[in-house]
């Protein structure tokens, strides 16, 4: 079973230290040699971003930088478990190392099988 995870940092914590990165890169890694993680990766800010919308059919890109972004993804992974349990600990694990912050973990919906519930 594949899972999305997204991680957002609390705005009021504090940056990550040299140390915490390094764990959490050390994580990655034994994870990506594993077989769990299929890829992961940070994002960059909004500044950068691009937005499309589409609106009766008509489809606008607009460029960066955004005003308003209260909540912003800083980062993701996705990973390949046996279940739900199992991506559970997985994102466990990172939040234990990432700190402070809020994690979403959504089933990637498989073609060869039933919808997830």
């Amino acid at each position: 079973m594949k899972f999305l995870m997204t991680y957002t940092q609390r705005p009021d914590a504090p940056p990550p230290t040299p140390e915490k990165m390094a764990a959490i890169g050390a994580l990655t890694e034994k994870n990506i040699k594993s077989g769990v993680v299929v890829m992961t990766g940070g994002l960059v800010r909004p500044t950068r971003g691009i937005q499309i919308t589409c609106e009766r059919g008509k489809v606008s890109v607009t460029d960066g930088p955004f005003a308003e972004t209260k909540e912003l993804i800083d980062g993701f992974a996705l990973v390949d478990v046996a279940s739900k349990a199992a991506a559970i600990a997985v994102a466990t694990e990172f939040m234990q190392l990432a700190g402070d912050g809020v994690g979403e973990i959504l089933q990637v919906f498989d073609q060869g099988g039933p919808p997830p519930r």
